[in-house]
Parts: structure tokens; C-alpha cells; sequence
């Protein structure tokens, strides 16, 4: 195609494709297609499109026919490929200027580059770099947009063999090119569209080198000195003033962390197991982190990077409460230097303690005592030193004496009323916080509950929002050294002040740390809140609207709410207007918080169902949530069905009066999707039912109760579902036997099998599978429940007496107990009456649910009757059925050794 001629003759057609008549556009589109093969047809879409006097709508479409052709034709292998000749002259005709208005030639250029650079075209990144040192603004931008889109383009590819191509390429030389860069940004102005676009490349590059890391770790190793030294000279050294930005610092640092922390460059403890290449890395790390370089790095990170600047102390001053939701993990600071300085404080400190310990530990020395008011540079310093040792807490367990310095220095500190003390203020709370797991005394924390109130009471927000947090992260369920006595004095005013501060600040995030601290203490000091919640109770209403918007503020009212229930007990139900809304709404699938606010309101459904002195038409009501949970079949099932029995206990008739038929027809679904544990659950929650109401249970759960007998008689191979199997069955032998003897019939039926068979494989399987069965109470149920089958005529039944009798004397040795002084054996399940129980000052007292536990208790038989009793009344009531001769011929089936020592346990009968 001769270029001239050409060139009249495709422009007159790109115009008429351009057009908005259908007419003129469809002949166009298909003569361009024809020439999409035609050899020169690129290289006149080359010419059309650099041509700036052409119409920009023109000039686009030949850049976009032109990308589709590199896309179908460019690689050599493809149906009508291009000739090397025609790439050659469209290569170089891409680079010849960057003044292109038009975008997409950077793409275009990006497209060429990953089938062709380097080998096809060595010249493209030299070509790229020179135009980025031209003073002219566009085409410094559209080089660096250009060299942008490469970069990336060549470190997406994913083959191995053009990967290591662009590493030995690309990487060996990316040092260079990145002090280009840096050594470019000096003359460009911070308001330049190029600044933004040369630290977007910037920031590539070193994304690609992390990158490679991450992934290659060995192949990175001849790379790691050099990063190493480009990196700390950038960061801590003045060699990086003046040309440095936010991001690139931050990648910097996170590159020096992965070169420190990455376990491909850590020998094994005996150097012999290590592999030549880790050993390698780790010499060249050793060689570089000597003790100038990591004590220089050291006190950069501390008295450089870990200062508070003038923009955040601004901050404090204008908005405290957004300060601190900043400083304790606001989504900006997640992203920020700050944090990413800490993290390679931690790292290298780990990494290099020893050689460090003396240095920061000469830092805290040359701060005791009271800092002047007036400096405030020692002020900001003090802060970043007790930062630092915070972070390094457990680095400095056996080089710090804490307490010492908590009761000569620090308490002092946290004393000192200036208002320019305030940093120092906030970071000494914060910094026991960080050593109260570590190391500090039990007898201190008096002087520490003292010190917080003050703070508590302070007017800088700051320092109590600080001091609610330290006490977040000080109240925790484990942490084994807090003790009550300790607290209670100091309860009051605290929980007084706490409440005050959740009702003065504004910002979600400080909320919800309120509500986690008086949740902690709550939790800690248990019914000895009652006293003190009245207004908490009153507040929290008004929250709960307040806070619609805002789901991560009502899970910690959730939160809240499940610790005041349980300290408040059955007088929560005073509760219960404000209380059960919030759960039907919590749990109620149908509504879009539900997403956030299921797990909360499960569990504080549960604690409210465990502390309710009865039932409520309210409470009730409320369980019509639960089909379309059990639906669901999530990680929440568990607490579905500790909140099913959580009713069967409070109120059984009433309760499955309104949803038993439902809750049988979610069962039946339920079983056959879960998994063996999740039934398992499920069947236990049936097993509560026939155990509580023992003549309404196997009637409204009877669907459910064939597939139960059948996987008894089918050898059920996993132990915890055919012992749950096992448990269920013997429910309804003991305590409801006109109705097993109807699912008898029922499974005869349907099996197609005679009754006795049936009934036969039944007890084999039960005496052959006891051993699945551990809980105590169960083994006592199983031997109870064989028994119940005595005395009988049946020939079945007297086959199997030798299994039954082995089952009863297993069940003797799981309960009886011998009593040492009259030698006599006593049943040690047996609950005589009911007792409230004696609870000590470390105990949690019983809820109402375990209260009514104990009353159920003493209606089962597992607790009433004596298996010692029961045995001898059984095995009595058979010998009369059969004579003596009869009796003494079936206990002959019974080996001689089981039988002494059933007759041992039967002394005194």
C-alpha cells in the first residue's frame, strides 16, 4: 500500500466511519476491515494519527484500529502477521516525539512493548527515560504516562521465560532508573500534573521490586545489597531530602521489612539443614546490618519518623476526638507512614534486639525525670523514646525493670497537670498498656486504677480517650492477673466517669471503645454492677437510634447489652422493652443490618433466654426469626440451637405448643445438608425435648425419629452421631414405651422386616456400639433403658439378656461409687433435692437456665433412679416371670465372671 496515495484515501474513509448515518458508516466499517490485512495498513493509520491538524474523532478511531491490528496481527505466529520490516518503521514511528494530546498512544505504545521489548526493541526504555528529563510539560508527562503503562504492562506477564527476561532487563537496571526519577521530581513543581504521574511510576517501580520478592525470594538475592542500600539511603540518610514523597517512603520501608523478616533468608537452627541460597542471603543481610547502619536506623525511625508533627498536634488541638480515632486505626492512619514506621521498628528490633536494646535503653536514660514545658522538641522526643519502648515490649522484658520505672518516673509523669505535658500524658498511659501483659506487679495496679480516674476526669480527651483504650486492652477475660477486690473500690467512679465520656463524644469509633471498656468491666465484676447501670440502661435506648446508620456502633451496643444482662440476671427482664426489639431486629434475615448484627444478637437472644425468669408472650413471639436462620445453615447454627433448648428448658409445653410442627420441618431439611457435627447438635436439642417433656416430645418430633432408629440399626460409623443416636432412642424406650413400641411397628413396616427382628438387630447394635457413647449420663441411660425391656417372655429379648447385663455392668462401673467406710456402693448421679448453690466471691453465680437445669434434673431418671436399685428390681422381676429353673438357665448365657461381679454390686439386695 503506497503511503501517500494511501494515506488520501483511508482518511476519506475513517471520516465517512466516523459518521452517524448508517448509510455512509457500514460501507466504511467493511472496506476498513478488508485493509485490516492489507501490508502498509498500519503504517498509514501510524501517519494519520500523528498527524495533530487531523480531527481528534478521526485520529482516535485510527489509534483504535490500529490497537485491534497489534492485538490480531502483530506476533509473528498469527494469520497475516506484519513483516518485521513494517514493525520496525511502526516501532520507531510510536517514540518519535511524546507532544501526542491524544492519551491512548500510551497504550498503544504498552501493547507493542509486551510482545516486542527489549529484544525487538531495545530502544524503547532509553527513549522513554530521555524524554522524562525534557523541560517541556507534555512531553515530560506522556513519556512518564508512556513509561507508566509499560512497566506495568512488561510485569504482568506471566510466562516464566519472559518474566526472567524482564527481571534481567528490567530489575537489574531499576535502581538507576528510580534515581532518575527521584533526582527528576527537583525540578518539577509539587502542582505539576507531571509530579503526580512521575510518583505514580515511581511507586510502580518499586511495586514491581516488591513484587518480585514476595514471590521470587532466592532469584531476588543478588538484588537484596542493593535494595538494602538504595532504600536506607533514600530513607535515613539526607540523602532522600528534598526529593522524597509519603508513598515512596513507605514502600521503601517495606521493602528493607521484607528483606528483614523473610524466612527464605533465615538459616535453620543447625546451619547444616540450610539450603546454599539462604545461607547467601543471609551473609549479604549480615554484611549490611552492621551496628552503625541499624543504630542510625534506629534513631531515624525513633527521633525522626515517630514524631508527632505539626499537622497532627494541630489536630489535637482543633478535633481531640478525631486525633485519637486517627492515632488508634482510623482507615487514613492504616495507610499512613506512622504506622508503617512502627511495623519496621517492631521488625528490626525483633530481628537485631540485642544490638539494639543498648541503644534504645541509652535513649530512656538521657530522658528521666520531668522534661522542661517550654522545649517542646523534648517533649516530642520523650513521646517518640516511650513509643518506642512500648512497641518493644516484650523485646525488653529482661532489660527493663517496669515496675521500678512505673512507680519512680512514669506515675509522675502521668500526674503532671501542663497542658503541654499532654503528649507525654497520653503516652504513658498508652505505654502500660503495652507492658501491663509483660511485666508488671499485681499489687501496682491500685496506684494504676487511681491514676486513670484522674485522667478519666481530665478535660483533655485525648488522655481519656487513651485511658479507655489502655483499660480496653487491660480488662480482657484472660488476663489472670486482674483481681476484683482490687477494682471494686475504684468501680463506681469509673464506671460513672466512663458513661459520662460515652455521652460526651461525637465520633462512632470512640463510642464503641467506651462501650468495650464498661462491656469489660462489666464482664469482670459480674452482679456487682447492679448498683450502677441505671443510667447506662436508661442511655442506651437513645443510642440505639441515634446510631441507625452506624451497625459497627450497635454490635458493641450488642455487646454491651449481653454483659449487662448477665450482670443484671432475671432482673434484666426489666430490660425486655427496649431489649427484645433490638433482638428481633438483630436477627431477623429479612432485614439489611442483619448482615452485621446476626452474630451480636444471637448471642444476646441466648444470654436474655438463659437470664429470663419465664417466658413472655414478647420472648416467644420472638422465636419466629429462627426458620429462616435454621435455612441459613451458617457458622451461627450452634447458637440456634443453644437458643432452641434455651426455650425447651424455660418453657417446654407452651413453646413447642406453638412451634414444635415448624421446627421438626426445619429439622428434617436441616439434616440432610449439614454436616455430621451439625447434626449431631441438632439431634441433641431433640434429645432435650424428650428428656424435659417426655410424653408431648417424641409425639411432635416424630418425623424426625425413624431415620434416628434406622441409623441405629444400619451401624452408624461416626461414634459422636450414633452415641446422640443412642441417647435419642433411649429417651423414648425409658420414659415413653407405648410409643416406642409404635415406631417399632412403624420400622417394621417400612423395612418390611418382622418386629423381633427388628427389635433384635436393635439391641445387638446397642450393646455392640456402647463403647461410642462417653458422657456418663448417656452410658446410665443406655443401661436404664435396655433394663426397661425386662422382664419379658419375648425370645428376642432373652437371646440378647447377655448384652443387656454386659451394657448394666458397664453402667454399674461409669456410676457407682464405693463408699470406704461401710464398703457398701452408692449410685453418685443421684440428686436427692435441690439446692441453690453456695457460690464463692470468684464464681459466677447461676443463671436462671442453670437453676432450672438442676429442677429438671430431678425428674429425669439418669438423676432419680438408682441403676443399682433398677438392676435388681429387673433381674427380681424376671426370675418371677420365668421360675427359678427358667432364670437360673437364661443368667447361664451370662459369662461366670460377669456375673460375680454383678452379684458384688448387688450386696445388700
Amino acid at each position: 500500500m503506497d503511503l501517500n496515495s494511501a494515506s488520501t484515501i483511508v482518511l476519506q474513509v475513517l471520516t465517512q466511519a466516523t459518521s452517524q448515518d448508517t448509510a455512509v458508516l457500514k460501507p466504511a466499517e467493511e472496506q476498513l476491515k478488508q485493509w485490516e490485512t492489507q501490508p502498509g495498513f498500519y503504517s498509514v493509520l501510524l501517519n494519520i494519527f500523528t498527524n495533530h491538524t487531523l480531527d481528534v474523532n478521526v485520529r482516535w478511531l485510527a489509534v483504535l484500529y490500529f490497537k485491534n491490528g497489534i492485538d490480531r496481527y502483530w506476533r509473528r505466529v498469527a494469520p497475516h502477521a506484519l513483516s518485521e520490516e513494517e514493525k520496525t518503521t511502526l516501532r520507531a514511528g510510536l517514540i518519535a516525539n511524546f507532544n501526542e494530546p491524544v492519551n491512548q498512544i500510551s497504550v498503544l505504545i504498552a501493547k507493542v512493548a509486551r510482545v516486542d521489548c527489549p529484544r525487538q526493541w531495545p530502544e524503547l526504555i532509553p527513549t522513554l527515560l530521555e524524554s522524562v528529563k525534557v523541560q517541556d510539560d507534555l512531553r515530560q508527562h506522556r513519556a512518564l504516562l508512556t513509561f507508566y503503562h509499560v512497566t506495568k504492562t512488561l510485569a504482568s506477564k506471566r510466562l516464566a521465560a519472559d518474566r526472567k527476561l524482564f527481571y534481567d532487563g528490567f530489575l537489574h537496571a531499576v535502581f538507576e532508573r528510580l534515581k532518575q526519577f527521584l533526582e527528576c521530581s527537583r525540578s518539577i513543581r509539587a502542582e505539576n500534573v507531571c509530579r503526580d504521574r512521575l510518583e505514580k511510576t515511581i511507586i510502580l517501580f518499586t511495586k514491581v521490586l516488591l513484587d518480585f520478592l514476595d514471590q521470587h525470594p532466592f532469584s531476588f538475592t543478588s538484588l537484596i545489597q542493593r535494595s538494602l542500600e538504595f532504600a536506607v539511603s533514600y530513607v535515613f540518610t539526607e540523602a532522600g531530602e528534598g526529593v522524597v514523597f509519603e508513598r515512596f517512603i513507605v514502600q521503601c520501608m517495606n521493602l528493607i521489612k521484607m528483606i528483614v523478616k523473610n524466612y527464605a533468608y533465615k538459616p535453620s537452627k543447625y546451619i547444616e539443614d540450610s539450603s546454599p541460597e539462604t545461607l547467601e542471603a543471609h551473609k549479604i543481610k549480615t554484611a549490611f546490618f552492621t551496628y552503625p547502619t541499624l543504630m542510625e536506623i534506629c534513631r531515624r525511625l525513633v527521633t525522626h519518623y515517630f514524631l508527632l508533627t505539626e499537622e497532627e498536634l494541630t489536630m489535637w488541638e482543633e478535633d481531640p476526638e478525631g486525633f485519637t480515632v486517627e492515632e488508634t486505626g482510623g482507615d487514613s492512619w492504616k495507610y499512613s507512614l506512622r504506622p508503617c514506621t512502627e511495623v519496621l521498628f517492631i521488625d528490626i528490633f525483633h530481628e537485631y534486639n540485642q544490638t539494639l536494646t543498648p541503644v534504645l535503653l541509652e535513649m530512656v536514660h538521657s530522658l528521666q525525670g520531668t522534661t522542661n514545658m517550654e522545649d517542646t522538641s523534648a517533649i516530642l522526643i520523650k513521646d517518640a523514646v516511650y513509643n518506642a519502648v512500648g512497641l518493644a515490649a516484650y523485646e525488653l522484658f529482661d532489660s527493663v525493670d517496669f515496675d521500678q520505672w512505673f512507680k519512680n518516673q512514669l506515675l509522675a509523669e502521668l500526674q503532671v497537670s501542663h497542658n503541654r505535658y499532654k503528649p507525654i500524658r497520653r503516652r504513658v498511659i498508652w505505654l502500660i498498656g503495652q507492658w501491663i501483659s509483660v511485666k508488671f506487679k499485681s499489687d501496682l495496679r491500685p496506684m494504676l486504677y487511681e491514676a486513670i480516674r484522674n485522667l478519666l476526669q481530665d478535660q483533655d480527651l485525648v488522655s481519656c480517650a487513651m485511658s479507655i483504650i489502655f483499660l480496653n486492652g487491660f480488662l480482657p477475660v484472660d488476663d489472670f492477673e486482674f483481681r476484683t477486690d482490687q477494682f471494686l473500690p475504684y468501680l463506681e467512679s469509673m464506671f460513672t466517669l466512663l458513661f459520662q465520656l460515652l455521652q460526651e463524644v461525637t465520633e462512632c469509633d470512640t463510642k464503641m471503645h467506651v462501650l468495650h471498656v464498661l462491656s469489660c468491666v462489666n464482664e469482670r465484676v459480674n452482679v456487682q454492677i447492679r448498683p450502677y447501670v441505671g443510667c447506662l440502661v436508661q442511655y442506651l435506648p437513645l443510642l440505639w437510634k441515634q446510631s441507625e446508620e452506624h451497625n459497627m456502633l450497635r454490635c458493641a451496643i450488642l455487646t454491651t447489652l449481653i454483659h449487662l444482662v448477665q450482670g443484671l440476671g432475671a432482673d434484666s427482664k426489666n430490660l425486655y422493652p427496649f431489649l427484645l426489639p433490638v433482638i428481633q431486629l438483630s436477627t431477623d434475615v429479612s432485614q439489611p443490618p442483619h448482615v452485621y448484627l446476626l452474630e451480636d444478637g444471637l448471642e444476646l437472644w441466648l444470654v436474655t433466654l438463659e437470664n429470663s425468669p419465664c417466658l413472655t408472650p414478647e420472648l416467644l413471639r420472638i422465636f419466629q426469626n429462627m426458620s429462616a436462620l435454621l435455612e441459613l445453615s451458617s457458622e451461627n447454627l450452634k447458637n440456634c440451637f443453644k437458643i432452641i433448648n434455651a426455650y425447651i428448658f424455660l418453657s417446654s409445653t407452651e413453646f413447642l405448643q406453638m412451634y414444635a410442627v415448624d421446627l421438626c420441618r426445619s429439622f428434617c431439611e436441616l439434616l440432610k445438608d449439614i454436616t455430621t457435627e451439625g447434626q449431631v447438635q441438632a439431634l441433641k436439642v431433640v434429645e432435650n425435648v424428650l428428656k424435659v417433656n417426655p410424653v408431648l416430645g417424641p409425639q411432635m418430633f416424630q418425623p424426625l425419629l425413624p431415620s434416628v432408629f434406622k441409623g441405629i440399626i444400619d451401624g452408624e460409623r461416626y461414634p459422636m452421631l450414633m452415641s446422640t443416636y443412642l441417647g435419642v432412642m433411649g429417651r423414648v424406650l425409658l420414659q415413653n414405651t407405648s410409643f416406642f413400641s409404635l415406631l417399632l411397628n412403624q420400622m417394621a413396616c417400612e423395612l418390611g422386616q418382622e418386629l423381633d427382628q427388628i427389635l433384635g438387630n436393635m439391641i445387638e447394635m446397642w450393646v455392640d456400639r456402647m463403647d461410642n457413647i462417653t458422657q456418663p449420663e448417656r452410658r446410665k441411660l443406655s443401661a436404664l433403658a435396655l433394663l426397661s425391656l425386662l422382664p419379658s417372655l419375648n425370645g428376642v429379648i432373652q437371646d440378647k439378656f447377655c448384652g443387656i447385663i454386659h451394657v448394666t455392668l458397664e453402667g454399674l462401673y461409669d456410676v457407682m461409687t464405693e463408699d470406704p467406710e461401710t464398703g457398701t456402693y452408692k449410685d453418685c448421679m443421684l440428686m436427692p433435692h435441690f439446692e441453690e448453690p453456695k457460690v464463692t466471691e470468684d464464681e459466677e453465680p447461676p443463671t436462671e437456665q442453670d437453676k432450672r437445669k438442676k429442677i429438671l434434673a430431678l425428674k429425669d431418671p439418669v438423676h432419680t433412679v438408682s441403676l443399682q436399685q433398677f438392676v435388681y428390681e429387673k433381674l427380681k422381676a424376671q426370675q418371677e416371670l420365668l421360675g427359678e429353673p427358667g432364670f437360673h438357665a437364661l443368667m447361664e448365657t451370662v459369662d461366670t465372671e460377669v456375673v460375680a461381679q454383678l452379684q458384688e454390686f448387688l450386696q445388700g439386695f
